[in-house]
């Protein structure tokens, strides 16, 4: 009889596959993270308090999550709807479209940042038509919500492509034979099934647009209480020579960002674990 113990495994053993595993991590993660709450102790906790608490950068912490939260919405629901195109439907340059939703990948966010500028600028390409309706994009929350819509949608469409891939459509079939409409079949077979993995991409365009600079540095035109984001403060302090206040921002970032994505990917092991018991 085949002996499981004696298996031939391509990589070493538990021992020291978890070794390098948390070398790894603690060299990557770990150490950087602690260093980061290190030296925000550096300052007292007065200066710690009052760093944190200052109008400007409240409002740099709401504006950055504001315009997060509302670009990884919209990517979930325009994300969704490409993967669906893109796996549902054949179509004259569908390889083409799917190369395109990876560019925000490969492209420099900086000079993403300087051509949704030049497009959407009062007398961009674009922008021009919504200066002429009363509309300003280019220096407002509507830019910065571009910017980050741009950089985020991958992460959408590559979380729930698979998922339609793999969803099979003979249970499709079978409601639609047994008379359910187009809306049922959605919200009651596919919704439930890829649901999960449209949190996963909530999740993953919601944790990078927190930390997006390059792409939104140019667009948001960078106005204290207004347009001010978190990563655009943090090099201001830096620039200053405050790496203690720098740190305190980047920490108190660091803890709000963590205990949201706790709680979306809670939600989502939830969901996922009550799809499979149903």
């Amino acid at each position: 009889m085949f002996n499981q113990s004696k298996r031939r495994r391509v990589l070493p053993g538990f021992g020291l596959s978890m070794g390098y595993t948390v070398i790894y991590l603690s060299l990557i993660v770990l150490i950087p993270i602690a260093v980061l709450f290190l030296k925000a102790t550096t300052i007292s906790l007065a200066e710690f308090w009052e760093t944190i608490t200052d109008d400007r950068v409240v409002a740099s912490y709401k504006l950055t999550f504001y315009t997060s939260f509302v670009a990884a919405m919209v990517n979930v629901l325009f994300g969704t709807l490409i993967a669906w195109v893109l796996v549902r439907y054949d179509f004259v340059g569908k390889r083409f479209v799917d190369a395109l939703v990876d560019l925000p990948f490969a492209l420099p966010t900086a000079v993403a940042g300087i051509a949704l500028t030049a497009i959407y600028a009062p007398n961009g390409w674009i922008g021009q038509y919504f200066e002429a309706a009363g509309v300003k994009i280019a220096y407002t929350q509507y830019g910065i919500m571009i910017a980050l819509t741009f950089i985020g949608l991958p992460f959408v469409v590559r979380s729930v492509q698979p998922v339609l891939q793999e969803l099979d459509q003979q249970f499709e079939e079978a409601a639609a034979t047994l008379g359910a409409s187009s809306a049922q079949i959605f919200f009651k077979i596919i919704f439930p099934a890829i649901f999960p993995a449209m949190l996963t991409g909530f999740a993953l365009a919601f944790a990078r647009a927190l930390g997006e600079y390059g792409s939104v540095v140019f667009i948001s035109g960078n106005m204290p209480m207004k347009t001010e984001i978190v990563p655009l403060l943090i090099i201001t302090k830096l620039e200053q020579y405050n790496y203690g206040g720098a740190a305190a921002i980047a920490a108190v970032m660091l803890v709000i960002s963590f205990l949201l994505l706790f709680l979306i990917n809670f939600w989502q092991w939830r969901t996922a674990r009550k799809h499979q018991v149903t």
